[in-house]
């Protein structure tokens, strides 16, 4: 997260919108801190198969945009799992 320039209470304020963004999109139902453990993970997740592919976002619009990404990776991926 250093390296794209976002410190650590950006990444958790952009995580947690990122999260609730994808908890909309996906029409899932979580709590707040759930919403920023997905925007959190999610945008490690999705800057890692990015990053598999040659794709490089930073910044913060960059991290909110990884972020909802790999949220609904993982709001996906859990739902697959319940079911």
């Amino acid at each position: 997260m250093e390296d794209s320039g976002v410190g650590w209470i950006a990444a958790i304020i952009i995580g947690g919108i990122a999260g609730w963004l994808a908890e909309q999109f996906m029409k899932s139902n979580m709590g707040l801190l759930m919403n920023i453990v997905l925007g959190i993970v999610g945008a490690i997740v999705a800057n890692a198969i990015l990053a598999a592919v040659g794709v490089s976002l930073g910044g913060w619009i960059g991290y909110l945009i990884a972020g909802f990404i790999g949220a609904c990776i993982l709001i996906a991926i859990g739902r697959m799992f319940r079911r």
